[in-house]
C-alpha cells in the first residue's frame, strides 16, 4: 500500500504542475504566432528540450530500446549515439539557423507554408498537409502502446484509463497555454527523463552485478538462430550491422524531416541561442537516447523474466524494470509519461496547425481572420487526440495490425518526402517545384507500398525501417537530378528569398588623408 501511495502522489504532484504551467501559459497568447510559435522568443533550454523530448517518446525507451537491444545487443548502443551526433547536433548545426532566418522571412509557421513560399506552389502546401495528417495521426496513437505494460505493472490500470488521462491532460495544456505551454512542460519533462534514464541505467546494471558483470555476462549469452559467433551481443557491431545501420539512419537523419521536429527551429530566440541550443540538445540526446539503447542491450540477460516469442519485444523493458524500487518504478512509469506526452503534444500542434493554416485556410476559408484561426487550431488540436485514443484503443482491444504497420512507415513516408527538398531549398537556388513533388510522390507511395505488398519488395527492403532509410537517403539523390532536368525558378524571385542570409548594407566613409600624400 505504501508503494502505491508513493506513486500516486509522485503523479498528481506531476499533473498538477503541468495544469499550473497551461494556465501561466496561457496569460501570454495573444494570436496565432504566439500559439504555434510562442512568439519565435523560445530560448535555447526550452527549445533544446523541446527538440529532444519530441524526438525521444514512449516508443523509443519500451519498444525500440527493447527491440534493437534484443536483435543487436550492446551494439545497439550505436543508435543512442548517432541520434545524438546527426539526429541532434549535426540537424541544429545544418538546419537551425537558416531555418528559422528563412522561415521568418517567408513568413511561413509550417512546414507546408514553407514549401508553398519557397516554390511559389499553393498545391505543394496541400499536399504537404495531406501527408502530415495522413501520417502524424497514426503515429501519434503509436505513442501510447509503450504506457500500457509500464501502467500494468505499476499500478494495475487498465490500459484504456491510462490512454485517456494522458489524451485528457495533454489536450488540457496544450490548447491552453500552446506552443510556450508544450515548451515550458517539454523543459520539466526533460530533466525527469534525464534523471530518469540516469537511475535506471545504474539500477539495472547493479542488479547483474554493476557494469563489467554485466558486460561479462553479455559475453556469453548466445543464440544460434541469430549468430553462432561466440560474445557477439557484446561487440562492436553485433550481429546484424546491416540491419543495425538501416535503424542509426532512420532513427538519426530522420529528424532533418520531420515536421514536428523541425518546427522547433522555428521558433528559437537569437542567434546565439541557437548555438547554445545545439549544444543542449546534443548532450540531451546523448543521456537519453545512449541511455535507452545502452539499457535496452542486456535485455537478453532477463530472458528468464519475459518470453519474447508470445509476449513481443515490448515487454522486454518492463521486465527488466519488474524488480526495481517502488520509488524508482513511479520515478520510470513518469519518464515514460513525459517522454510520450511531450511528443504528443507536438505531433498535435503540428498537426491541428498545419490543418487550419495550410488546408482550411489556404483553401476553403481565406478571409478567416486571427481569433477564427485560433479558434480553429485548438478545436482541431482536441479532435486529433481524440482519434489518436480512438485508434489507439482500437488497436489494442481487436489487435489490427494495418495501424501497427502505419506507425511503423510513419517516419520513413514523412522524413523521405521532406527532408531533400527542405534541406537543400534552404542551401540551393536550383532546387525545382518539379523535384518536390517527385520526393513526396517517391517517399509516400513507396511507403504505403511497403504496407501492402511487403514480400513483393527485396528481401532488405521489406523491413519498414530500412524501407524508410532508404527513401531518405534516395531523397537525397533524386531532388538534385530532377532538379537539373526540370524548368529553373525565376532568378529575382530566388534572390529576394535567399536575401535574407546577406543583406548589403551602404556606410558612408570619410576619405583618409595620409601623410604620403
Amino acid at each position: 500500500m505504501g508503494a502505491l501511495l508513493i506513486k500516486i502522489v509522485m503523479l498528481l504532484a506531476y499533473f498538477g504542475l503541468l495544469i499550473y504551467v497551461a494556465m501561466y501559459s496561457r496569460k501570454k497568447i495573444t494570436d496565432v504566432n504566439s500559439f504555434v510559435l510562442g512568439g519565435r522568443t523560445i530560448g535555447p533550454w526550452m527549445s533544446a528540450f523541446s527538440f529532444g523530448t519530441s524526438y525521444f517518446s514512449a516508443v523509443v525507451f519500451v519498444g525500440y530500446a527493447g527491440q534493437f537491444g534484443w536483435k543487436y545487443g550492446l551494439s545497439a548502443t550505436w543508435a543512442g549515439i548517432m541520434n545524438a551526433m546527426v539526429g541532434a547536433l549535426l540537424a541544429w548545426f545544418v538546419l537551425g539557423r537558416r531555418t528559422r532566418i528563412m522561415t521568418q522571412h517567408l513568413d511561413s509557421s509550417t512546414m507546408p507554408q514553407f514549401f508553398e513560399a519557397r516554390f511559389q506552389s499553393p498545391k505543394l502546401k496541400i499536399m504537404a498537409s495531406a501527408i502530415i495528417f495522413i501520417f502524424l495521426i497514426p503515429y501519434t496513437a503509436s505513442l501510447y502502446n509503450g504506457l500500457s505494460r509500464l501502467f500494468g505493472m505499476a499500478f494495475n490500470i487498465d490500459y484504456s484509463v491510462c490512454v485517456i488521462a494522458m489524451a485528457i491532460l495533454t489536450a488540457i495544456y496544450v490548447t491552453a497555454g500552446g506552443y510556450m505551454a508544450s515548451a515550458v512542460t517539454d523543459f520539466i519533462q526533460g530533466c525527469i527523463m534525464l534523471v530518469g534514464i540516469a537511475a535506471t541505467v545504474i539500477a539495472v546494471l547493479k542488479s547483474q552485478g554493476g557494469f563489467m558483470e554485466a558486460i561479462n555476462a553479455m559475453g556469453h549469452v548466445a543464440d544460434p538462430a541469430v549468430s553462432d559467433t561466440p560474445g557477439v551481443f557484446a561487440s562492436f557491431f553485433g550481429p546484424d550491422p546491416i540491419n543495425l545501420l538501416g535503424v542509426v539512419i532512420l532513427t538519426s537523419l530522420g529528424t532533418w524531416g520531420l515536421p514536428q521536429m523541425v518546427q522547433k527551429f522555428y521558433a528559437i530566440k537569437s542567434e546565439h541561442d541557437i548555438h547554445k541550443g545545439t549544444v543542449i540538445s546534443t548532450v540531451f540526446a546523448l543521456v537519453v537516447a545512449g541511455g535507452c539503447y545502452f539499457l535496452g542491450g542486456f535485455g537478453r540477460l532477463f530472458s528468464d523474466k519475459v518470453d519474447v516469442a508470445t509476449e513481443g519485444f515490448d515487454a522486454i523493458i518492463p521486465a527488466m524494470l519488474s524488480g526495481l524500487s517502488p520509488l524508482l518504478i513511479a520515478l520510470v512509469v513518469i519518464l515514460v509519461l513525459s517522454a510520450s506526452m511531450s511528443t504528443l503534444s507536438s505531433l498535435v500542434l503540428t498537426s491541428s496547425s498545419t490543418l487550419t493554416l495550410d488546408f482550411i485556410k489556404g483553401t476553403f476559408r481565406k478571409d478567416m481572420n486571427e481569433k477564427q484561426s485560433l479558434r480553429t487550431i485548438r478545436v482541431l488540436l482536441v479532435v486529433f487526440i481524440a482519434v489518436s485514443v480512438v485508434i489507439a484503443l482500437i488497436q489494442y482491444k481487436s489487435s489490427v495490425t494495418f495501424i501497427a504497420q502505419l506507425m511503423g512507415v510513419s517516419w520513413g513516408a514523412l522524413a523521405g518526402a521532406f527532408l531533400a527538398p527542405f534541406l537543400y531549398g534552404l542551401y540551393w537556388k536550383g532546387v525545382t517545384k518539379a523535384a518536390c513533388w517527385v520526393s513526396f510522390l517517391f517517399s509516400t507511395i513507396l511507403m504505403l507500398l511497403n504496407i501492402f505488398i511487403r514480400p513483393s519488395f527485396p528481401t532488405l527492403l521489406q523491413s519498414p525501417i530500412n524501407c524508410g532509410a532508404f527513401c531518405m537517403l534516395a531523397g537525397l539523390v533524386i531532388v538534385p537530378v530532377v532538379s537539373l532536368i526540370t524548368r529553373k525558378p525565376d532568378e529575382d524571385f530566388l534572390e529576394s528569398v535567399f536575401g535574407c542570409y546577406e543583406r548589403k548594407v551602404l556606410v558612408s566613409v570619410k576619405d583618409y588623408i595620409s601623410e604620403e600624400e
